[in-house]
């Protein structure tokens, strides 16, 4: 299932009398320029680009990019999603830019919000980053979070009463919610005296203000959400295993089980779905019961096989194109190659679980369990330790268990201080809200002292308080033209230009002024 480019080299390219790299009329397939060219260097440059990617089951990635993974150095232009990272959709059709010199930064106290024991979910939505929490002693119930910088934290109401809002996700403009009893003992920490079952789904409406969106049958928790095919989709994290669709109002149409052999008898049945993600055109989903991953085309499930000898899946990501998984008890990484083809990306240090996982401008990451260890990806199977990120004491098991990114910056929630925790590897520019199907001009500017983003001859975001006029961003890496580090852009790029210089507002809103032929 994985999609395979052939990936030409071309030299389409005009040159003129500007300070200009290259000037691309058209870019349908991704493509690398494996011609030595100019890099930025230290210097200030501009990439601009017409950009076409409707909505749609494959995730979109880089619109250029030219970054040594080895150097952790180079730069990328992305339009992101993070379906998948263990129960929530973390980012959707959000536009990043990013440089990197090998500049790693150390992860900063965001404080915890309300009384959390962990941020069990965690999606930014529309300019804001938001967190779902378990908060599970007496008298206490889960809640969603809105953070306002620094360690500040705004609750925004009350759901069902239950200890944990445990999903979190964006659909058809609006954030939805879905809560749970969670069994804390499952991390191996006291019982919950709250007993409510949760089960359900919200939407938000503004300020403290959700809407009933009813209660998927037979189930206490939810266990994921994801949009596939135009619908919302939603799992139970317990037995017994239940997948459903959502049909408006507060309708759920409960759809066919996946079915897969038991990890001890052989015997097969229902199995659980819980981690959602989208690749390729397909809804994938991780499973408790075996170790096992299972895709959904709309109408029926495939089992994709077991992972290792692993007894549990936890999250999804995409890097390089290629679908990733994370597992219990190896502690590991896997790259799915086809039904029943896994291929290990090895053990991240001595850890036992797996959970969220990212590709934060450039670098994969991963969160681990149970020291609640983040960790990058070095290639060849070999991993290093970022940082540790909780260390309460006498307790069994510690989580970096979700992931999102916002403001250029990526965020871990951890178990069981319930603190989120925060940082950049290089530095990063993102417009934090859902870029909209259709034609849109695209700007991306790099200077010694910032970086700014412009879409559709309005500038949107920028960075600032920090100096890059000793970053090197030259490599030997290829120039990547509708690919990269996220995967394939899976859209159409027209125009795409590679500027050493910075636009001017009046150069941006001419070269936005003039859409492609349709």
């Amino acid at each position: 299932m994985r999609r395979l480019f052939l990936l030409a080299l071309i030299v389409p390219c005009l040159q003129s009398a500007e300070p200009v790299s290259h000037v691309w009329e058209q870019v349908d397939q991704p493509l690398v320029i494996t011609e030595k060219a100019a890099g930025p260097g230290r210097g200030d440059f501009s990439i601009a680009v017409w950009a076409r990617a409707e909505v749609s089951d494959r995730i979109t990635g880089d619109l250029a990019s030219q970054y040594d993974p080895g150097k952790r150095r180079g730069f990328h232009l992305t339009l992101k999603s993070n379906p998948g990272v263990t129960s929530n959709v973390a980012n959707w059709r959000h536009l990043q830019f990013g440089i990197d010199d090998d500049r790693p930064g150390a992860w900063r106290d965001c404080g915890r919000p309300g009384k959390a024991l962990y941020p069990f979910a965690m999606a930014t939505h529309e300019g804001a980053l938001y967190a779902a929490t378990c908060e599970p002693d007496a008298g206490g119930s889960g809640h969603v979070y809105r953070y306002g910088g620094g360690q500040s934290w705004t609750q925004l109401g009350s759901l069902d009463g239950s200890n944990a809002v445990t999903a979190l996700a964006a659909f058809e403009g609006a954030l939805y919610a879905g809560t749970g009893k969670y069994r804390v003992a499952g991390s191996s920490l006291p019982e919950s005296p709250n007993t409510t079952p949760g089960g359900r789904v919200f939407r938000h409406e503004g300020g403290t203000r959700w809407v009933d969106c009813g209660q998927l049958p037979e189930t206490e928790a939810v266990g994921g959400l994801v949009t596939f095919q135009g619908r919302l989709f939603a799992s139970s994290l317990y037995k017994p295993a239940g997948f459903f669709r959502y049909e408006g109002g507060t309708r759920w149409t409960r759809l066919a089980d996946a079915i897969g052999p038991d990890a001890e008898t052989g015997e097969s049945g229902p199995r659980r779905v819980e981690s959602l993600t989208v690749h390729d055109g397909l809804l994938y989903a991780s499973s408790y019961d075996g170790g096992r991953v299972y895709c959904f085309d709309g109408k029926i499930w495939k089992d994709c096989g077991q992972v290792g000898d692993n007894t549990q899946t936890y999250a999804f990501i995409s890097y390089l194109g290629a679908l990733h998984v994370a597992t219990w008890p190896s502690g590991r990484v896997y790259r799915f190659e086809d039904v029943a083809r896994w291929t290990d990306l090895g053990r991240l240090g001595e850890e036992l679980e797996v959970m969220g996982m990212m590709v934060h401008n450039g670098r994969f990451i991963a969160g681990t369990l149970p020291l609640a260890e983040v960790h990058a990806y070095d290639g060849d199977a070999k991993w290093t330790l970022w940082q540790r990120l909780d260390h309460t004491p006498e307790v069994k098991y510690r989580r970096a268990w979700t992931m999102a990114e916002h403001a250029g910056e990526v965020f871990c929630g951890t178990l069981p201080s319930g603190k989120i925790w925060a940082a950049r590897h290089g530095r990063q520019v993102s417009w934090d809200h859902s870029l909209p199907g259709g034609w849109h001009h695209i700007v991306a500017m790099k200077t010694a002292t910032r970086l700014t983003l412009h879409v559709d001859g309005r500038q949107v975001a920028e960075t600032t308080g920090f100096d890059a006029s000793d970053w090197e961003l030259d490599s030997e890496a290829p120039l990547r033209l509708g690919t990269g580090m996220n995967g394939p852009f899976n859209g159409q790029l027209r125009g795409l230009q590679i500027h050493h210089r910075v636009l001017g507002q009046t150069e941006i809103e001419r070269l936005a002024s003039r859409p492609p032929e349709k």
